[in-house]
Formats: structure tokens, C-alpha cells, sequence
């Protein structure tokens, strides 16, 4: 399956009590599908893979891509293990479970450039053959890592077909990448869509946004492909509205995400696992005037 278009990060879905509800994501996720998203992608940064336990994220797989088999939708799993040894073994179960492409996030903890960081990605794209797709994203990394790196691991590995691009800013490196990159590469916009408009006029195939409003991003990247950049605009323009008050932090945006998710009747509880953001009332206020904003471009 081609990986393109809208591909949300699949959010955590916790009952009230923190627990994972398992029957509530799979709800969650075939109704984002509905609408309007294109693939989902399990284990984002936006999804807190980083607050789940080796058992949760294996429930999560198995029903992540039984979901989207089933509604027609395409799969992408990231791949967030540290070590090359445990990434390895995370890989081959990704390949095994039938999802349509692996998203690589660079081991980060002590931060490893030059040497090995590239043997690290290489190794990962020598143990599989499924699609890989790399997530370049330095400002929760603090991995830098410079176009070309990734230029050659792409000509060595026909599979490493994706990238998601999150810095900031991400114009020029999204345009240097798809100057060097083979042919049938695609590059997907970060950083909540927030420049989805400049990152299409770049030649972007896809952007992977939130979980909370796919609609509102099919919308806009709907009227990019028919020409409409004025609609685009328009909807965009309330979008990053909304954007620039929610996404001051990582939890920040999680927080406000499961909040809408709930008022749209996608999740049944918005609970988030600590430590994480804690609202009051002035953010709360600005989200709301906010959200009856973009409220009026939801299906």
C-alpha cells in the first residue's frame, strides 16, 4: 500500500482509571478512518508510546493492524527501541504482524551521531523488507542530522521510502531532500501540520498530524490537490490558530487532543497517564474560544 495523504499518529486510549481500553482505541481508530484518514501510525511521539509497557504495545500492534486491514487503511508502526540489538528484534515483529510500513525514530537517550547512528538505521533497514519510513524529529531527539546521511542510506535501501520531517524549520530540509532523494520517495510534514501548506508547495506527499481532527486536515489537503490554495488557506488559517495555543509542549498537545477526541464522541474517557500537562483556567478559556473556531470545519 502507498503511504500518503493524511496518516494521524494513533492516539493512547486509557479509561478512567489509566488502563488501556483496547475495544475503545479499535472504535477510535475505524472512526478517524472514517474520517478521512488515510493510514494511521501507532507509536508516535504524539501517542505516548513512551508511557506503555512491552504488553500494551503488543495488544496495541495486533489491533492496530487488524483495524486498518479491515477499513482499508494503511499501517505504519514505529520502531522507538534504543539499542540496535532490541530495535532489531522490534523490526522483525513489526515485519511479522502485517503492517504496511515501519517508522524509524534514531535511538536518542545518549544521543549517537556520525558513525553510529548511520550503522544503527542501516542495520534496521537490512533486517526487514517491509517499507521504512524515517522520523526526523530534533527538537524532542536533539538528534541532529544532516540531509545527506539520509540521502544515502535511501540510494542504499530501496525500502527506506518515507520521511517524516519535524524540524523547525522544515522548509528547506524537506526541499534539499526531495532534490536528492530517488525517485518514489515521499516526505511527510511533522510538527502537528502546522506548515502542511508550504510543506506541499515543496513537494510533500503527506502530512501526520494529531489524532483529533483528520477531517479538518483532509479538508485542506483535499482543496491542495485540486488546486483551491484559498480554501486551503482558510482552513489552515484556523487550524494554526488552534495549534498555537495546544501545542506549546508534547504533553501539552496530548492533553488538548484527548479533549477533543472525547467532545467529538471518539473516545469515551480523555485520561492521560502522568506526569503529564495539567490545564487551568486561562488555557482552558483560549482552547475553548479556539475550538468553536475550528468546530465549524469538522464532518
Amino acid at each position: 500500500m502507498e503511504i500518503q495523504g493524511i496518516c494521524p499518529i494513533a492516539p493512547a486510549v486509557y479509561d478512567d482509571s489509566g488502563a488501556v481500553d483496547l475495544r475503545d482505541y479499535r472504535n477510535c481508530c475505524e472512526k478517524l478512518i472514517a474520517l478521512g484518514a488515510q493510514s494511521l501510525t501507532l507509536f508516535g511521539i504524539a501517542g505516548e508510546y513512551y508511557k506503555l509497557d512491552e504488553n500494551e504495545e503488543e495488544a496495541l500492534i495486533g489491533e492496530t493492524v487488524e483495524v486498518c486491514r479491515k477499513n482499508g487503511a494503511g499501517c505504519i508502526i514505529s520502531n522507538t527501541k534504543h539499542s540496535t540489538e532490541s530495535a532489531l528484534r522490534r523490526a522483525k515483529r513489526i515485519e511479522d504482524s502485517g503492517a504496511d510500513c515501519m517508522m524509524v525514530l534514531p535511538p536518542f537517550f545518549l544521543k549517537p551521531g556520525g558513525t553510529a547512528l548511520f550503522e544503527h538505521i542501516d542495520a534496521l533497514c537490512e533486517s526487514v523488507k517491509l517499507p521504512l519510513m524515517f522520523q526526523y524529529a530534533p527538537d524532542q531527539t536533539g538528534v541532529s542530522i544532516a540531509p545527506d546521511l539520509l540521502v544515502k542510506l535511501a540510494r542504499k535501501h530501496a525500502h527506506l521510502k518515507y520521511f517524516k520531517i519535524e524540524c523547525k524549520p522544515p522548509g528547506a530540509y524537506v526541499s534539499t531532500l526531495k532534490e536528492q532523494l530517488p525517485s518514489g520517495c515521499g516526505i511527510f510534514v511533522g510538527n502537528a501540520g502546522f506548515q502542511m501548506i508550504e510543506g506541499f508547495r515543496r513537494g510533500a506527499s503527506g502530512v501526520m498530524p494529531g489524532p483529533s481532527m483528520p477531517d479538518v486536515y483532509r479538508k485542506i489537503w483535499d482543496a491542495l490537490l485540486a488546486g483551491d490554495d484559498r480554501e486551503a488557506q482558510r482552513v489552515h488559517n484556523k487550524l494554526n490558530a488552534l495549534l498555537n495555543h495546544i501545542r506549546q509542549d508534547v504533553e501539552m498537545i496530548i492533553h488538548f487532543e484527548k479533549r477533543i477526541l472525547r467532545r467529538r464522541g471518539l473516545i469515551r474517557s480523555d485520561s492521560c497517564r502522568k506526569p503529564g500537562f495539567v490545564s487551568d483556567p486561562v488555557y482552558d478559556r483560549m482552547f475553548e474560544e479556539l475550538y468553536t473556531m475550528i468546530q465549524e470545519e469538522f464532518r
